[in-house]
């Protein structure tokens, strides 16, 4: 039956070939799965800047087992990327090749056993600070902070507020491209400074972290509610952006950096630079992923011209350029 979005679960309409395979049903058709699959999925409503090109597929699994089987099916050659809420990436406007599978709802579970809790990767970093405060454990406030999934924090080692990820990780469970689980310790993994390196081709699916009693847990609380303060207070929020665009350089701090070249409001197309905090690139006028590349391009020009720093970004930047500048898929 449809799903009140005009699309059948476990169909993709129009029976498009993928790659010079088969047909995409010759595969997808014959398979029970519970989740839907999209063709040529806008990625703008699943990335928080609402720029970018298209998924070619797009899969959003009902659950673990749905996921697992999906990509027990899926052809060994076909690119395969996996999102959360898109806090930090940015689609160019050629679209992605291959498969997306959104992780939000099959993989949103939190489960407590004493100071360890098992977290699954489409689990918002919002709601981990808020369920550990609750439950009477510290360490975990910093994560109010951080906008994206937790797949996506143990992806980057995202941080905030003098707290990083992987500092409280006990272990993952990973997947791989074949629907293989696989657990691992956290020495499997080199994390630096939003920097993650570890087994290829696999995707974070949960973490179990460590987060100790609090001694008064009313001061969890009341310490994560005063971080999402001075959150809102520093940065903008409720717009269209991706958090911070370029990581910290040693010692010093992106947006100093950008603000001190001048170039606060600087604009490309339908984006600027954010005249509350340099280090967000804001989509104010429909902007194209083009834009907003260009303006990451010329940020960090000039950034290098005026100061020798070579910024880096956070920001995951994939898929085609748009070949005829309309975004329609090379």
């Amino acid at each position: 039956m449809p799903d009140g979005s005009g699309h059948i679960p476990g169909h993709i309409p129009g029976h498009v070939p993928l790659h010079g395979q088969p047909t995409v049903s010759a595969w997808s058709d014959s398979l029970a799965l519970r989740g839907v699959l999209r063709r040529h999925e806008p990625m703008s409503r699943h990335c928080s800047w609402r720029a970018g090109g298209t998924a070619e597929l797009f899969f959003e699994p009902a659950d673990r087992e749905d996921l697992l089987a999906f990509l027990k099916a899926m052809p060994a050659d076909l690119p395969l990327t996996f999102v959360g809420l898109g806090s930090n990436l940015l689609v160019r406007d050629g679209g992605l090749a291959g498969a997306v599978v959104l992780t939000t709802r099959a993989l949103g579970g939190i489960r407590q056993e004493g100071d360890f809790f098992t977290v699954e990767a489409g689990v918002p970093c919002a709601k981990l600070a808020r369920q550990v405060a609750l439950a009477g454990r510290a360490g975990a406030e910093w994560f109010v902070g951080i906008p994206g999934t937790v797949g996506g924090a143990l992806a980057m080692n995202a941080g905030a507020f003098g707290g990083e990820t992987w500092e409280s990780v006990m272990r993952v469970e990973t997947v791989d491209r074949h629907g293989n689980t696989h657990l691992r310790e956290p020495q499997a993994w080199q994390v630096g400074y939003r920097s993650v390196q570890g087994p290829q081709e696999e995707w974070f699916l949960a973490c179990t972290f460590r987060f100790p009693s609090a001694a008064m847990p009313e001061v969890a609380l009341a310490k994560g509610r005063d971080m999402l303060a001075l959150r809102n207070e520093s940065q903008p929020t409720g717009v269209a952006s991706c958090g911070s665009v370029f990581r910290n350089p040693p010692g010093d701090h992106a947006g100093r950096l950008i603000e001190a070249a001048g170039l606060k409001g600087a604009r490309e197309g339908g984006c600027h630079v954010s005249l509350k905090h340099a280090n967000f690139i804001i989509n104010d006028r429909e902007a194209s992923a083009a834009d907003i590349e260009r303006l990451i391009l010329r940020v960090q020009a000039e950034v290098l011209t005026r100061f020798g720093v070579r910024l880096v970004p956070e920001v995951r930047i994939e898929g085609r350029p748009a070949v005829d500048g309309t975004g329609a898929p090379a």
